[in-house]
């Protein structure tokens, strides 16, 4: 690869840019969803985020395997992989929130915050890798 080519490399991959713009549009759905079935409806908040987060993931699945890494196929097990990263990555924030909010004393909002670009990127990673490879 010459010096202009790789110049000319944008820093963060279109489709990783693609994959955050398509998570946030999952969380804007999972977050509406839950204000409307645990205040409206009056849903167990629990019962509520469950089916508020499956609703964010799977919004993401489809969008991700339609427009950001297009395949179509062998969608159940594709599904179940991206649904398992998903609940991994609530999980490396559980893990996070507990060693530097719980532990190190450090603001949950600032360690959330944080975490976020940290999730993303390893939920990208292995979704590229595992659920769409």
């Amino acid at each position: 690869m010459t010096r202009t080519e790789q110049r000319a490399r944008p820093l963060v991959s279109p489709q990783l840019l693609r994959y955050a713009v398509i998570g946030a549009s999952g969380v804007l759905l999972d977050y509406l969803l839950f204000l409307l079935l645990y205040n409206a409806f009056g849903l167990h908040e629990q019962l509520a985020n469950v089916i508020s987060t499956t609703a964010g993931i799977t919004n993401n699945f489809v969008l991700n395997a339609l427009f950001n890494f297009r395949k179509r196929d062998r969608i159940l097990v594709r599904f179940l992989r991206f649904y398992a990263v998903g609940v991994a990555g609530i999980g490396l924030t559980f893990a996070l929130l507990q060693v530097f909010s719980g532990w190190l004393g450090i603001d949950p909002n600032l360690v959330k915050a944080a975490s976020l670009p940290i999730v993303l990127i390893v939920q990208y990673t292995i979704n590229k890798k595992w659920s769409f490879g």
